[in-house]
């Protein structure tokens, strides 16, 4: 008799069902499930058929076994983006001009508090995305691979290390060094870093932070922050009073302003009181109010190559995975100067 129970939704806060379930519950291997749902040729009728069924069941993405299943061309690539993350819009649009120069089109997947990475992946490959540019994804990696798997996975700006899925990046190391580099060249001797968070680049970036500071003999300062302008504001809270630290190398752009922000609401100038530096040549820092120092990743380069490396794995033209590191340019504005007078901190009463 013919199975009429209704699919069944993961509960908000279940982990959605991956393959393996699916194998589990239908009595078959993983590979067995995979070829039902991709519709190759091997499995037979009534195992492909007891699959489909406990896929749909399970709520195993529909949309996207319908999808594989029909074999059809959508032309859609995901593209996953924080939108508060100014960095993340200067890239999408980008992305998009040469992906409609190459006859494709875009769906964003906005990373919100409502609306985590894991579900708005899930959400572009259930819209029938044929690809996916990640913009720099925090999932832990054995998590990121069974969401994307048998989907061609471009990840733009974090280093990854799975085999199907191509990396395109900017150098984060050289880029945090040649900052550093810069404030000692300016005579800084006391210069502390506002932290990224538990990401993996703000891993990377600190790390770099401590070993340009290592490599001049000076002490690393690292203070507790974040991707945003109130973590970067409430960094200046962490700032430890008579160190004499005279400059601040910030995570990325919106860390960086909100850090002067709150300096300069405390009577605290930059460049005269305090040197301040970002990450990533936003928008922001390119404003004549900040004329922030800071670091160009190249977001034109790295949205071509991205999306070049995603149209290739669709097309078959290459399966070998491919990480492309991308040269950084330190770009000089007026937050940065020679040190003038140590720091006194001043924070409103």
């Amino acid at each position: 008799m013919p199975d009429h129970t209704a699919p069944a939704s993961p509960r908000p806060g279940r982990r959605r069902p991956t393959i393996l379930d699916v194998a589990a519950a239908a009595g078959v291997s993983k590979g067995l499930v995979s070829k039902v749902l991709s519709g190759s040729a091997g499995p037979s009728a009534a195992t492909t058929q007891r699959v489909l069924a406990v896929a749909e069941r399970m709520g195993y993405r529909k949309d996207r076994t319908a999808t594989l299943l029909a074999q059809r061309r959508t032309r859609l690539i995901g593209v996953t983006i924080l939108p508060s993350n100014v960095y993340h819009g200067e890239l999408a649009e980008e992305i998009q001009a040469i992906v409609d120069a190459a006859g494709y089109e875009t769906v964003l997947g906005a990373i919100t508090a409502t609306h985590d990475e894991r579900r708005s992946i899930e959400t572009l490959i259930d819209f029938r995305c044929e690809a996916l540019l990640l913009l720099g994804p925090t999932m832990p990696e054995a998590e990121l691979a069974s969401l994307v798997e048998n989907v061609p996975t471009v990840c733009v700006g974090r280093p990854l290390n799975l085999p199907e899925v191509d990396v395109v990046r900017a150098d984060d190391e050289q880029g945090i060094t040649d900052v550093v580099d810069h404030l000692v060249s300016l005579g800084h001797r006391h210069i502390a870093h506002v932290d990224g968070g538990a990401g993996h680049i703000a891993a990377v970036r600190r790390g770099a932070y401590r070993a340009a500071m290592r490599r001049h003999g000076l002490e690393a300062v690292v203070l507790p922050g974040g991707l945003t302008e109130r973590q970067g504001a409430a960094a200046f809270e962490h700032l430890p009073s008579g160190t004499g630290i005279t400059a601040v190398v910030a995570f990325n752009d919106r860390a960086a302003v909100g850090l002067i922000e709150a300096l300069e609401s405390s009577g605290i100038r930059v460049p005269d009181g305090m040197s301040v530096a970002g990450f990533d040549d936003s928008l922001m820092a390119r404003h004549p109010r900040m004329a922030l120092t800071t670091v160009s990743q190249s977001p034109i380069e790295q949205a071509r190559l991205a999306v070049q490396a995603v149209i290739d794995r669709l097309n078959g033209e290459h399966q070998e995975r491919r990480e492309i590191v991308l040269p950084t340019r330190l770009v000089v504005r007026g937050s940065t100067a020679a040190p003038r007078t140590p720091l006194a901190l001043r924070r409103n009463s």
